[in-house]
């Protein structure tokens, strides 16, 4: 059957419909993932098993000087549990942001030699970082379940819906960075100074209660629209609000650190809202400079 004009769609040439064109493309994603993987760990050693690795050394290191050093171990109840949730969030957030902020860049020949949506090169990013996130959140889950973790659905819930804000979040922010990363590399020192400073931003070594104790109110909101602090705080309510003492009692019963911010309900409203305007902002900024991806390159 011959297509009519009025049936054809027609768009700019070298632009794709964005994200919502990357499903059709799924065999050739897959291709990019293995790729990434493949050449991240050609002549290593231990291959994945750095994923386990970096973590396990970055727990320790971080538990013995804020938990041991500064004893905040004292002050908020199994800590080894609370930091590493924490931990794990900001690690995939910030790995998703480097490695998306690069994609571009990084596959210069196949973006100047044939036609593919853009978007494929931050998303195989994007699932690259998920696959290095798989084995952190097994490790998380065997130290929470040896703290008694009991979880119930809000908990899982919870643990679901940060993924959720963190994937969003950080793909939003690597499409205009990778996409200003192609005109200016100035873009890749930007987000490394984005990523030293998330762990600091977001309650990970110390309670939200503590920032709320300190500072005036309007930085409390301030801290609080920030998505990453919402989505550490539903890792911890997730992974750490179930565990319990050595008695067996809920750590939400023995503390108050346990309980959920003021508001919780609306900051979490907050941070996806932010997250999905940065998203589509970063799509459209991605795709303002698209056409100009071969050329700079």
């Amino acid at each position: 059957m011959n297509r009519t004009p009025a049936m054809m769609r027609l768009h700019h040439p070298g632009h794709s419909r964005g994200l919502i064109e990357i499903p059709r493309w799924y065999f050739l994603l897959s291709l990019l993932v293995r790729k990434e993987l493949r050449v991240r760990y050609r002549g290593s050693v231990l291959g994945m098993l750095w994923t386990y690795v970096k973590p396990a050394i970055q727990l320790l290191v971080y538990y013995l000087a804020m938990g041991r050093f500064l004893r905040l171990n004292a002050q908020i109840p199994n800590y080894i549990v609370y930091l590493f949730s924490g931990i794990v969030m900001v690690n995939v957030f910030n790995e998703i942001l480097r490695n998306t902020t690069s994609s571009i860049v990084g596959n210069a020949p196949l973006v100047g030699k044939i036609y593919l949506p853009r978007e494929l090169f931050p998303v195989a990013s994007l699932w690259v970082a998920f696959i290095h996130f798989i084995p952190q959140v097994v490790v998380l889950l065997i130290a929470a379940v040896l703290f008694g973790w009991r979880p119930g659905p809000m908990n899982i819930l919870a643990v679901l819906g940060g993924i959720l804000l963190v994937a969003m979040l950080a793909l939003g922010l690597g499409l205009m960075f990778s996409a200003w990363n192609v005109l200016f590399r100035d873009a890749e020192n930007i987000v490394d100074l984005i990523s030293m400073v998330a762990i600091w931003f977001s309650p990970v070594f110390y309670a939200w209660s503590m920032v709320q104790a300190a500072v005036p109110g309007w930085l409390w909101t301030v801290y609080q629209c920030n998505p990453l602090s919402v989505a550490v705080e539903l890792f911890h309510y997730g992974f750490w609000a179930p565990t319990r003492d050595g008695g067996g009692t809920p750590i939400t019963v023995i503390t108050a650190n346990a309980a959920n911010p003021p508001g919780f309900g609306m900051w979490i409203c907050v941070g996806f809202a932010i997250s999905v305007v940065l998203l589509v902002l970063g799509q459209l900024v991605f795709r303002t400079h698209e056409s100009r991806f071969a050329e700079e390159l």
